[in-house]
């Protein structure tokens, strides 16, 4: 099968992807405040530069050496070993050369997980899991990194990046949402247990900061929701992408191994389909068949 060499450009699934990020942007600026505040009791910072000062320091995200040195480890990734790049590095050579860009634009990463996975993030920044390295032969190997590749190729990952970043506060202040009502409620228990006015202050706070902790939290849930909506999407334009790489079929196999590892069950429940970030790979299979077919009888007419 022929190959072509598909630069990087804006796809639809690029756009859509920044709705996440829309959509979090004001439980983001309630949580930047609450950092902001006590800052500006020390320094007359206005909250607008603030808030600009982190939108640019977001621009680190897509730099290369800060996701060598700090995306890769909040991701829970780490460089591959001598091992896994004796693996890795002739099987991203073949898929990089398809499409005319240099291996070394890109950076890899290893996840230790014992799973069938891998993702983009970042500008650069392709991550695989250990367990994908050891057991996918080279060709389903090349498939899976041509499809994370094609995010990369299709910007699919910028808008996405953004949201993580701008969600980062909002986490962080759920997180201790929870823990300062994990604190009230046993400083209640222990030392108000005996009186009812303390013991009903006590429950009061303890449940204030539940419900604080709960919008944050909400607010990550609805852009998590929307992101994998509309990230669906992206992964038929990245399966479309890679076919056209020539890796179509390497991919097809890659899924279906997936699918025979018993991990790949379709969410049946609606809550199950709003938080599954991929559609079913039996899906993915058989668009990419299609394709296939398609590309089979164009190239004999």
């Amino acid at each position: 099968m022929s190959r072509r060499a598909p630069s990087r450009q804006v796809e639809t699934s690029a756009l859509t992807a920044a709705l996440p990020a829309i959509a979090v942007v004001p439980i983001w600026l309630v949580a930047l405040a609450v950092f902001w505040f006590p800052l500006s009791l020390l320094w007359a910072v206005p909250f607008w530069a603030f808030a600009v000062v982190y939108l640019a320091a977001g621009i680190l995200l897509f730099l290369r050496p800060f996701q060598r040195l700090v995306l890769t480890r909040l991701l829970g990734a780490r460089r591959p070993t001598a091992a896994e790049m004796t693996v890795l590095d002739p099987v991203w050579r073949e898929v990089t050369q398809a499409v005319h860009v240099p291996s070394k634009r890109f950076l890899l990463a290893v996840l230790d997980a014992d799973e069938l996975n891998a993702f983009a993030s970042g500008g650069h920044l392709v991550v695989v899991t250990s367990y994908a390295v050891e057991v996918l032969p080279d060709p389903e190997l090349a498939g899976v990194l041509a499809h994370e590749l094609s995010h990369h190729l299709g910007l699919h990952t910028v808008a996405l990046t953004i949201t993580q970043w701008l969600l980062l506060p909002v986490i962080l202040l759920a997180r201790v949402g929870f823990l300062l009502r994990a604190v009230a409620k046993a400083a209640t228990d222990t030392f108000a247990a005996e009186s009812p006015a303390l013991n009903g202050i006590g429950r009061l706070i303890s449940g204030s900061l539940s419900l604080v902790a709960w919008v944050f939290l909400v607010g990550v849930y609805i852009s998590n929701g929307i992101g994998n909506a509309v990230g669906r999407s992206a992964e038929f334009q990245a399966d479309r992408r890679a076919v056209s790489m020539g890796f179509g079929p390497q991919l097809a196999a890659a899924l279906r191994r997936f699918v025979a590892s018993g991990l790949a069950e379709r969410p049946i429940r609606w809550h199950e389909r709003l938080f599954a970030s991929h559609p079913p790979a039996r899906t993915r299979v058989a668009r990419i068949e299609a394709l296939l077919r398609q590309r089979w009888r164009t190239h004999r007419s």
